[in-house]
């Protein structure tokens, strides 16, 4: 069975519809990745929000932090299996197998993350943005000190948090938009 051939289950605009500030980052995403995420398409249908998730999402994925682009990007696939969020698992799955350059741990993020081989590090940051994904909640001093304890600064801490829940807002919209992924995703970094 294949997928949906839409961008989302509302109407989006064509390319040749959207203000200037769609068009340049269209352009920019054409140049860098071949093609525009299906989201960003999405999110022209609402120009001011288009803005506002582009400039979030861009500092929060690839603005200074102590997390490198791929542990942002691990973090997006664990929140994202752990609300099955199809977008994002195909999407930032996709991410994860780049940037690591092992496909391996790309599919057991998507799938279950505990059963990866990780390190103190990266399993103490993951746990962290499950138990905030599942369980916000129930997260305590003990949760942050465990982040310390495997390394991390209070701003790592501050990251791994608003990533979490950064996915967790985009997960939603996902679900309710239903945005499908790019089919140009599934067969990269395979």
């Amino acid at each position: 069975m294949s997928q949906p051939d839409r961008i989302m289950a509302l109407p989006v605009p064509d390319r040749d519809q959207v203000d200037d500030f769609a068009r340049d980052l269209f352009a920019k995403c054409d140049d860098k990745l071949g093609m525009v995420p299906n989201v960003l398409r999405a999110f022209a249908a609402r120009p001011n929000k288009l803005r506002s998730f582009s400039l979030f999402y861009n500092e929060l994925m690839l603005g200074d932090s102590g997390l490198s682009k791929l542990e942002r990007e691990m973090i997006a696939v664990v929140v994202s299996s752990i609300n099955r969020c199809y977008y994002c698992l195909v999407a930032h799955g996709q991410a994860v197998r780049n940037l690591s350059e092992d496909p391996v741990l790309g599919e057991l993020l998507v799938m279950n993350y505990r059963t990866a081989e990780l390190s103190p590090r990266h399993r103490a940051m993951l746990d962290f943005a499950a138990k905030l994904t599942e369980n916000g909640h129930l997260v305590a001093e003990t949760d942050r000190q465990a982040l310390r304890d495997a390394g991390f600064s209070d701003d790592d801490i501050f990251d791994i948090a608003d990533v979490a829940a950064f996915f967790n807002y985009s997960n939603r919209i996902a679900h309710g938009l239903e945005v499908v992924p790019n089919r140009d995703y599934h067969g990269m970094d395979r």
